[in-house]
């Protein structure tokens, strides 16, 4: 199995892996527009949990075993739920828009059922 993952960036195949770029991408847009005392703050840690996501399906798939592939997922999972109640704060300090939160949590919800669909096929690997 050595290889599998990493050497043809299997990661780039993944409907999840392309989902979560985008979200990221529509997270760094949604923060533009926060207020600048936000920079260090909800701002940058938004960003950094939509980045996390993809890039720990890619990391993931760059590791040699679905073992590590799965705990690479299950962080991109937790990066998920950060992101999801970085949103619930945002929207409370009146940031963002319900219409711009209801559009993200879709997309959320559908990156997390792909995910748990992922890490369902890659715990059968481990069986």
């Amino acid at each position: 199995m050595k290889g599998e993952w990493g050497v043809k960036r299997a990661h780039k195949n993944l409907d999840v892996w392309r989902d979560s770029v985008e979200l990221a991408i529509s997270v760094y847009r949604l923060t533009e527009n926060f207020p600048k005392s936000e920079i260090y703050g909800l701002t940058s840690q938004m960003r950094r949990a939509a980045v996390s996501v993809p890039s720990n399906i890619a990391e993931g798939a760059a590791r040699t075993s679905p073992k590590e592939f799965l705990q690479f997922l299950n962080m991109a999972g937790g990066s998920l739920s950060e992101l999801d109640t970085q949103l619930v704060i945002a929207s409370e300090l009146h940031y963002i828009t319900d219409s711009s939160r209801q559009d993200l949590e879709t997309t959320m919800d559908t990156i997390a059922m792909k995910l748990a669909g992922l890490i369902s096929n890659v715990r059968k690997k481990l069986q």
